[in-house]
């Protein structure tokens, strides 16, 4: 559409000047003595106009004469910057096509053309990665160093590349090390390199370390939720294995774990169990009731009865004040009150409990408790009987072999 204005308006502009010319008789006497010329009006402007363009074109062509140099140099320098360009997305393409070797030279060959920092950067970082994957460890080392060498601005790169070809490498320490490096320089960290610190202090067994940064992820909302519990799940637990020895630490450290962790039951299970280890009775009963008081937990109240070197009559009181009212059909809540009677001879009771257990899930360790209560208040009938119906519950389930032949030891001694 703008060439046919064009066109239409030079079209216009050369019949105005046609007209223009025909109706004009003027003309121009020019003296140069000893010359005269005299010129048509018209025949003159024809001579300026065109004087006019080569004198346009002669200017033009001076100029591009002159900067033709420096064209030359910017031709080469963009055909630098473009061949450098290519090598490197040529290098960036292979790496993440899993062809490490062709990665290598070619983000070897971009390195040479020593373009910004940022773009050695980057390439050094392709050729360490895939020399690492080729095993070829004093060549990663020295893209390493070059990284380090030519773009020294680019530090958390640098220290995030190295830290996780080591932990490939599984050098849990030097990772930690180089990390270290970066933490104190750099006024926030890098979410990357805490998710690679938080891999390392788990490798090293440094569980104090994994909770501070899972918790500094969750913070961020780096870390997915269910695997945050996990992880803090399981600091906590090897931590309590690590205090099993010293019931004041291990009493200190479950002090200081919050109030929310504590409710989790498998969290409160595992504190219970390594504190009856220790023989710690009235803290780990302390432990099962908060947390059953919070949130009910079959699995949990199981163990209630496994350190018995407190007040058990308190113990059965608490229980029946408690729990029993809300959870009057819990097999092992019965159970654990049954263990608990016995415990203090509680004939009746015990055997009332044990068999309501029975009643809502049948249970080998029920029959089993069951029988040797009748045993002991002098029903060896009863408890024959009760022998044979745990067994059968017991060989009816892979992997209680040894709880059958127990069973069966006991029923044949009382027959």
């Amino acid at each position: 559409m703008k060439l046919v204005i064009w066109l239409l308006a030079l079209f216009a502009a050369a019949a105005a000047i046609a007209l223009a010319a025909k109706y004009n008789n003027g003309y121009v006497l020019l003296v140069v003595q000893p010359y005269r010329i005299e010129l048509s009006l018209n025949m003159l402007v024809v001579l300026l106009v065109a004087l006019f363009f080569i004198g346009y074109f002669l200017v033009r062509l001076a100029n591009i004469t002159l900067r033709l140099p420096t064209e030359i140099r910017k031709f080469r320098t963009r055909r630098h910057h473009d061949a450098a360009h290519v090598a490197m997305l040529n290098g960036i393409k292979a790496y993440f096509q899993r062809s490490y070797t062709n990665a290598e030279k070619a983000a070897t060959k971009a390195l040479k053309f020593k373009e910004s920092s940022t773009d050695t950067a980057i390439n050094a970082v392709i050729a360490a990665r895939s020399a690492h994957e080729q095993k070829k460890y004093s060549q990663r080392d020295e893209f390493i160093n070059m990284l380090e060498n030519s773009a020294p601005e680019e530090m958390a790169l640098r220290v995030i590349t190295k830290a996780e070809l080591l932990l490939d490498e599984n050098q849990y320490e030097e990772a930690l090390k180089v990390l270290h490096t970066l933490r104190t320089t750099e006024k926030h960290q890098h979410t990357a390199a805490l998710r690679l610190e938080l891999k390392a202090q788990q490798q090293s067994n440094n569980w104090d370390e994994v909770l501070n940064l899972v918790y500094q992820l969750t913070k961020r909302s780096a870390i997915d939720k269910t695997l945050a519990e996990e992880l803090r799940f399981h600091a906590h637990l090897e931590n309590f294995k690590n205090r099993v020895w010293n019931t004041q630490s291990l009493r200190k450290y479950w002090k200081n774990i919050s109030s929310v962790e504590k409710e989790n039951s498998k969290l409160a299970s595992s504190a219970a169990q390594a504190f009856i280890a220790l023989g710690d009775c009235v803290t780990a009963h302390q432990v099962i009731e908060k947390s059953l008081n919070k949130q009910w937990n079959s699995e949990l109240i199981k163990i209630y009865a496994d350190c018995l070197d407190g007040n058990v009559t308190r113990q059965i009181e608490y229980a029946e004040t408690w729990w029993l009212k809300f959870y009057p059909n819990d097999s092992y809540l019965l159970l654990t009150l049954g263990k608990l009677c016995i415990q203090c001879e509680l004939w009746g009771k015990a055997q009332s409990y044990l068999e309501t257990s029975i009643s809502v899930e049948p249970n080998y360790e029920t029959y089993l408790l069951l029988a040797q209560l009748n045993e002991k208040i002098g029903k060896p009938e009863l408890a024959r009987d009760h022998y044979k119906k745990g067994l059968e519950i017991a060989l009816q389930r892979p992997g209680l072999e040894k709880l059958s032949n127990e069973a069966l030891v006991t029923s044949s001694r009382i027959s």
